[in-house]
Parts: structure tokens; C-alpha cells; sequence
């Protein structure tokens, strides 16, 4: 499958991007998105639309939404001028920090509202996928908060390198099911609870974790996660003087990245530049950027781009980062690179870890591994722009990544050792 649009057509999608007309009434942003599910999903899938059109941007439940991130979740999160990053890199970098939002993540920000959302519709429990563990202690933390029972599915990959975070969601009361079919990875996770649900449509509530997946859900998480990028764009013309010159974000499914993309569409001086997993290196299974080398197909209820071979077999991913290792993305971002208004870029695992380590030491902050990937694009852009004013959306904190971190560190000390 090949997707061409004229010069016309991806200017009238880039300006029904802008102007918040996307999705359309059957959840397609242009040629993407739409909502390929089972026909037993269709009700809930009906029955969540209706709920978003009653209940998201009514009154009474956006004041609670709002005093629940005000007073539960601790926002605004700050904008955190990096000093010895800047000093670095010879531009003025600005730091979107999530990572100091409740459960250490900007997934916090999409699961409470989904939640307040399940409550609304009459759910008995809630059903949720994780990948680096964060979307899913957010999820037990928010089903805590509004009182349903949750179950969280995880691969068995990401069960082993994200162990403290599936000690947290068990701490937090949510039952975790550890998925060792497929590549036991992110996947494999979103399969295994889109059957949780597909049993239980009634009582269930699947409670996404990114801007995938069949229509409402990349609509929704959008409007959640939005947040990011209206504080961060307040932040910065108060604190910086003016708008980026260029926000960066990591993607994996691409939650966080159009939060902080979405409210800057319209400012055109503004460069956007969305950075995926390039793992090991460029060959179909040693990276998850799909983004960059991704072909278009359908994957857990959404045309997007995959990464899939000849046959259209969706692929094994490979990323350092749990979180970007997925082989698809939000249909809303193949929109934004089809025409041309967000450039995506690939760092490898290497780049990504040089980059945390270049954070912790010149800013005494731990970043995620998957925002890590920020951090090596934003570097990599400020190498030629003096003087700039750099945004990066820091998504995440990188407690949940000690395992990982610790076993790099011991590979880098056995190598210099041999060497």
C-alpha cells in the first residue's frame, strides 16, 4: 500500500490539523486512523463515542478532571531551564518536565482522565496494556483514585527489565498478566487486553495507554495528553521570552509527543521533530522507528504505519527503551509527517544512553531512556543552531529503567576491561 496526496491536499490536511477538524466523524486524520475492530467491539466502541461527546468537554467533568491534576497529579508540571545542557550546546534549552508529575510520567495525565471516564460510563473494572510500566502504574494509581478494579498486560520482556514498576502497580491493587506470546513485548501487550476486552465488552472498560488504536482512542488520549503542549507554550513565551524554535519528543505510540505537538501546530516558526527508537541499526527488527522506515497497514484497529516485511507480517521491534519498542504509531502522527508539518528522526540506543548520562551529569536529573532519545535529537539539532531556544519534552523520570541502566554500565565496565 502506497499513500500519495498533492501539494493541495496535504495543504488542506495540515489545515484542518491546525484548526482541531481531525479526526472526522469516522476517526480518519486524511487517509489514516478509522477504527478496524471486531464487530462484538463495535457497541463499546459506539458507546465510548458517545461518552466523549457527553461527557469529556462538558463543564462538571472538566472541572473535576482539572481539580483532580491540580490537587492528585500536581500540575502545571514546570519548565526547567537547563543550564548546563545550554552551556553545552550553545543554545537555551527548556526542559517540559513530566517526569515530576504523579507516578513519574506524563501517562498519568490520559489515565485519570480515562478513568473519570469509566466511572462516568458505568464500568465495573478496567482493563489496560503496558510497555516501560509507566501507562500501567499510572493506570492502577488512577482506578485506585476513582475506586474500579484493574488488570494490567504486560509482555514478559518488559515484566523483567521493568521490575520495579510491576512492583509498583501491585502495590497499587492492580492484578499485572504477564503475556509471553508473540515478542512478549508492548505488542503482544495490547493483543492479549484487546481479547480481555473483546470477552467482556459490557462491564470492561480498555483503558489505552497511547494515541493508537481504533477510533476514539488516538482522539482521546490527544485531548488528555494536550495539556503538555498548553502549559509548555504558556511556559515558555512567560518564562523564555518567546516560542521554541524546536520542541522535541520522543515516539513510541506517540502519546506524548502529540500532548506537546498538538497546541504548537499553528506556529509555523516553531520546528517539530518527533525521535524513535533506532535500536541497533537500520535493518527491519534491530529498531522501532517506524516513523522513519515504516510502511502503511493496519495494526490494533488503526491504519497507520508499520513495521512490517514484504507480506505485510507485522515485524519484532528492538529499542533499549520498553516504551518506544512498538512496531506501530498514532495514525495523528503519519498524518503530521505525510504532510510535512513534524519531521521525525531516529537515535540509537548508544545515542540515547550517552544522551541520560549527559543529562544527569549537567542537570542532576534522571530522564527516562525513552525521552533519552529527546535529549539525543535536540543535541544533534542544536549542533548548528547557536543561540536557539530549544524545547524538549522530558516525559517521563528514569527510576524504571535502573535494571537496564545498571546492566549498560556493567557491559561498558566488562568491555573497557577487555580492552
Amino acid at each position: 500500500m502506497k499513500i500519495e496526496l498533492s501539494e493541495v491536499q496535504q495543504a488542506e490536511l495540515l489545515r484542518q490539523s491546525i484548526a482541531g477538524e481531525l479526526p472526522d466523524e469516522q476517526g480518519r486524520f486524511g487517509p489514516f486512523g478509522g477504527r478496524y475492530a471486531p464487530e462484538t467491539l463495535m457497541p463499546a466502541l459506539a458507546r465510548l463515542s458517545d461518552g466523549i461527546r457527553e461527557h469529556l468537554h462538558e463543564h462538571s467533568f472538566q472541572a473535576e478532571l482539572n481539580a483532580e491534576l491540580t490537587q492528585w497529579v500536581g500540575r502545571p508540571t514546570a519548565l526547567t531551564f537547563a543550564r548546563g545542557l545550554s552551556a553545552r550546546w550553545g543554545a537555551a534549552v527548556w526542559l517540559k518536565r513530566e517526569d515530576l508529575a504523579h507516578t513519574g510520567a506524563h501517562k498519568i495525565n490520559n489515565a485519570l482522565g480515562q478513568a473519570l471516564l469509566a466511572k462516568r460510563l458505568g464500568a465495573e473494572r478496567v482493563v489496560a496494556e503496558t510497555g516501560a510500566g509507566q501507562h500501567g502504574v499510572a493506570a492502577a494509581a488512577a482506578c485506585a483514585r476513582v475506586g474500579i478494579p484493574c488488570a494490567v498486560y504486560m509482555g514478559a520482556v518488559d515484566v523483567e527489565r521493568q521490575a520495579p514498576n510491576v512492583d509498583r502497580m501491585h502495590q497499587l491493587g492492580a492484578e499485572v498478566i504477564s503475556v509471553t506470546a508473540g515478542d512478549a513485548t508492548l505488542r503482544a501487550a495490547i493483543d492479549e487486553a484487546f481479547r480481555d476486552w473483546v470477552s467482556d465488552p459490557e462491564r470492561s472498560y480498555y483503558l489505552l495507554g497511547s494515541a493508537v488504536g481504533p477510533h476514539p482512542y488516538p482522539y482521546l488520549v490527544r485531548e488528555l495528553q494536550s495539556i503538555i503542549g498548553r502549559e509548555a507554550r504558556s511556559q515558555m513565551l512567560r518564562l523564555a521570552g518567546g516560542l521554541p524554535n524546536a520542541a522535541f519528543a520522543c515516539v513510541g505510540g506517540g502519546s506524548n509527543a502529540i500532548g506537546l505537538f498538538y497546541p504548537l501546530l499553528g506556529d509555523a516558526d516553531t520546528e517539530l521533530i518527533g525521535i524513535e527508537a533506532g535500536g541497533t541499526g537500520s535493518g527491519l527488527g534491530q529498531n522501532a522507528a517506524t516513523l522513519v522506515t515504516g510502511t502503511p497497514g493496519i495494526l490494533h484497529g488503526s491504519l497507520s504505519l508499520l513495521l512490517q516485511d514484504q507480506d505485510g507480517q507485522v515485524r519484532e521491534t528492538h529499542s533499549i527503551s520498553a516504551g518506544l519498542d512498538y512496531s506501530g504509531v498514532g495514525p495523528e502522527h503519519a498524518l503530521l509527517k505525510l504532510v510535512g508539518r513534524v519531521r521525525y528522526e531516529a537515535a540509537t540506543d548508544d545515542e540515547a544512553l550517552e544522551a541520560l548520562r549527559e543529562c544527569c551529569a549537567a542537570e542532576g536529573i534522571l530522564p527516562a531512556l525513552e525521552t533519552a532519545h529527546a535529549f539525543a535529537g535536540a543535541r544533534r539539532w542544536a549542533a548548528d543552531k547557536r543561540g536557539k531556544r530549544i524545547l524538549i519534552g522530558l516525559s517521563g523520570r528514569g527510576d524504571k529503567d535502573m535494571p537496564t541502566l545498571s546492566a549498560a554500565l556493567r557491559r561498558d565496565g566488562a568491555k573497557e576491561q577487555a580492552a
